[in-house]
Order: structure tokens, then sequence, then C-alpha cells
């Protein structure tokens, strides 16, 4: 039976992080946790923001509502409490779809012209 290496999942990400991901600045991440309650990281000793997969999906939503379909903050907030795991799966399934086409697009260079 061979080794089989464990991988690592990270359970914690910096706010850096979480910003360079969906490429938005750091303050504006601060301003939606001042904002929506959904977003509620840890902070360690120092007071650093420590962000769990879940606030990620979080943000990810809100940033989804407020700047691909645009809501207004009020707007955005009420959806969440509303229709969230509707929203959620449409999210999903948007990330479903733009994976499919980066595939095609790949094998569609990759193809002799």
């Amino acid at each position: 039976m061979a080794y089989k290496e464990k991988t690592i999942e990270k359970k914690y990400f910096s706010i850096g992080e979480v910003a360079e991901e969906l490429n938005v600045a750091t303050s504006l991440i601060r301003f939606w946790e001042s904002e929506f309650d959904v977003i509620k990281p840890k902070k360690n000793s120092k007071g650093n923001r420590q962000f769990t997969l879940q606030d990620i999906e979080n943000i990810k939503l809100i940033y989804h509502l407020v700047k691909e379909k645009g809501f207004t903050l009020q707007g955005a907030k009420e959806m969440l409490k509303s229709e969230s795991s509707a929203i959620k799966d449409k999210m999903e399934m948007i990330d479903s779809l733009k994976k499919i086409k980066a595939f095609l697009l790949e094998v569609k260079q990759q193809l002799p012209s």
C-alpha cells in the first residue's frame, strides 16, 4: 500500500487573501463586515481578522448582489434575509458555467486552425 500524503486544508484566511481572491480593496471587506451581520470573522490576539470558508462564501454572495447585480446595500440585506439559499444556488450555477466556458475556450485554443 502506497503512502498517501494528506492535503492540508486551510481553515482561516487573512483579509488580504480574501480581498485578493475577489479583486477588491480590504477596506471594502471591512465596510461590508460592519454593514452585514452574516460576515463575522474571528479576530486573533493582535486583532487581525481570520475569515472562515463560510465567511468567504457570504462575502462572495454580497459581492455578487452588490457589484454584479447592482443591488443597493439595503436591497442586498433584504435579499439575504429572504432568498439566500436561492441566491447561493444561482451563484453556484454561474460559477460552474464560467468554469465550463473557460475549459471550452482552452480546448478551442488547442484545436488546429
